[in-house]
This record gives structure tokens, C-alpha cells and sequence, in this order.
């Protein structure tokens, strides 16, 4: 592709993942297993969770959408970056760049606004059992899933509308495979002075405050279980809080090295590594992590195939 000096790109080119020629196939055929059994595994927690009644809870009500938008969050990426391995064709339209990177913050922002809400859900739980039924209501937990939503729509739709106020001129490459926001504001010649002050303002509000509320949650869960006597029900409070916990672990470690990797100097290559961590491997060890140590998803799952192999027979 030609470039030319223009004040804005009509398409971009991603470079995608540096692997070399001869790995190219072996790369592919490693994501695209991946893809599908991330897609395949939190779709099928989502039909687990509608046909076992005794999985009507808020905690599994929350499980779902979860689990729906890591589909939705590996959808927006992956795709691409396998269609761009396979036929080599690295261009992507200006209005497909501006769309892959609303959707990424969407739905990024979505899942960390849920893993706040299942640690309130989880803190309820624990803390007042008694209460648990009349604190989360259907109302409520419908409440909070709409608002997680409509901020995250909103705080994509901000970074969009500001980055399409941006001048984009000579450079239209980016060292990435997939269109991330601060890699593009890199490559603008206009002034992002204020691009950079909503990220650090909304964008850090939207990480930090549901953070601290998980950790204010855990807080009283862990000042909650020290004051239980007995041993069974210690580690009781701590099963039902220990898939949770691994996914809290696994998806903010994975932030904080994607962090780290963008401030620092190091190479693209680093950052690459860190977002493949972010929107390939969390999505794809979440099932896994919800349905090995739950005992509820693993009563679950062998009851209906005990229903399949009845049917069989």
C-alpha cells in the first residue's frame, strides 16, 4: 500500500503476530483451536446454566453473561488476526479499526464490571446468607448487569468518538494485530492531549473503582470467614469464592502485564504478548476454571450426560 500524507487513513495495515513464514500454519491451527474451544466452552456453560434449574442463582445468572461476553470479547479480535494469517491480506478499513476498537473497550470493560458485581454477589453470600435471597433479587441483579452495559457503552463510545477526532497522516501501519487504542494514538499527527487525559481519567475509573470494590468485598469475606469457629465452614466460604478469585487473579494480572508493557520501553513484541494473554487465554480458561472447581457445574454436567446416554440408549 502506498502511503501518502493524508489528515485521514482509510485503512490501516496490521502487521500482526511476528512469527515467521515457515511457523504460519502451525500458529493457526494453534489459535483457531483456541477460538473455537473458547467459543465452544463459555457457550456451552451458558446452556448448562439454562437447562439446570438448580443453576437459576444470581451467581450463575452472572456466570452467563460473563461467559457471553468473552465470547464476544475473543470475537472481536481473533477472527481478524486468523483471517490476516491465512490470506495475508493486512488491511483493514478505517471504519472496521474504529469499530474493532469501540467493541474491544465494550466488552473489556464489561467483563471487569461484572467480576465487581459476582464479588458483591459473592460478599452477600457469605456475609449475610440469611439475607441473601431478599438482598439479590431478580430486580437487583438485572440492575446491575444493565448498568455494567451502559457504562461500558458509554465509556467506548467516548475513546471511539475521540479517536475519530484524531488526524491520522503518513504511517498508517500498526505493529499489532488487532486495532488498539494506543497504538493508534501513537500513530497520530494531531494533538491527543485529550484522548490521553480521558483514558487516565475514565479509563482508570473504570478499572481502579471495581477493583477496589472486589478488594473491599474480599476484604469483609476474609474478616467474615476468620470469625467462623469451624473448619468445614471455612473452607465451605472459601469454595464458593474459589473460582471467582482465580478469574479476578488471572484477568487483572493479565491487565497489569498489558500495563506495564505499554509504559515501559520494551518492545511491541512485549505488549503483543501481554494482549494475547488478555483477549485469547483469560477468555479461554474462564469455563474451565468455573467448571473444575465448581461442584455445582460439575453436578451439572454429569447429569446431563447421564440424560444424553439415557437417551442414547
Amino acid at each position: 500500500m502506498r502511503r501518502e500524507n493524508q489528515s485521514s487513513a482509510s485503512q490501516f495495515l496490521l502487521l500482526g503476530l511476528p512469527i515467521r513464514p515457515e511457523q504460519q500454519s502451525v500458529i493457526f491451527a494453534l489459535f483457531l483451536g483456541v477460538y473455537l474451544t473458547t467459543v465452544l466452552g463459555n457457550l456451552f456453560i451458558i446452556l448448562l446454566i439454562r437447562l439446570d434449574s438448580r443453576l437459576h442463582t444470581p451467581m450463575y445468572f452472572f456466570l452467563s453473561h460473563l461467559a457471553f461476553t468473552d465470547v464476544s470479547f475473543s470475537s472481536v479480535t481473533v477472527p481478524k488476526m486468523l483471517m490476516n494469517m491465512q490470506t495475508q491480506q493486512l488491511s483493514i478499513s478505517y471504519p472496521g479499526c474504529m469499530s474493532q476498537t469501540y467493541f474491544y473497550q465494550l466488552f473489556g470493560c464489561v467483563d471487569n464490571l461484572l467480576l465487581a458485581v459476582m464479588a458483591y454477589d459473592r460478599y452477600v453470600a457469605i456475609c449475610h446468607p440469611l439475607h441473601y435471597t431478599i438482598i439479590m433479587r431478580e430486580g437487583l441483579c438485572l440492575l446491575l448487569v444493565a448498568v455494567s452495559w451502559i457504562l461500558s457503552c458509554g465509556s467506548a463510545l467516548l475513546h471511539t468518538l475521540l479517536l475519530g477526532q484524531v488526524s491520522f497522516c503518513a504511517d498508517n501501519v500498526l505493529p499489532h494485530f488487532f486495532c488498539s487504542l494506543s497504538i493508534l494514538l501513537k500513530l497520530s499527527c494531531s494533538n491527543t492531549s485529550l484522548n490521553e487525559l480521558v483514558i487516565f481519567t475514565a479509563g482508570g475509573a473504570i478499572i481502579i473503582f471495581p477493583f477496589s470494590g472486589i478488594l473491599v468485598s474480599y476484604g469483609c469475606i476474609g474478616a467474615s470467614i476468620l470469625r467462623v469457629p469451624s473448619t468445614k465452614g471455612i473452607w465451605k466460604a472459601l469454595s464458593t469464592c474459589g473460582s471467582h478469585l482465580s478469574v479476578v487473579s488471572l484477568f487483572y494480572g493479565t491487565i497489569m502485564a498489558l500495563y506495564f508493557s505499554s509504559s515501559s520501553n520494551n518492545s511491541n513484541d512485549t505488549d503483543m504478548i501481554a494482549s494475547l494473554m488478555y483477549t485469547v487465554v483469560t477468555p479461554l480458561l474462564n469455563p474451565f476454571i468455573y467448571s473444575l472447581r465448581n461442584k455445582d457445574m460439575i453436578l451439572a454436567l454429569e447429569i446431563l450426560f447421564r440424560k444424553n446416554i439415557l437417551l442414547v440408549k
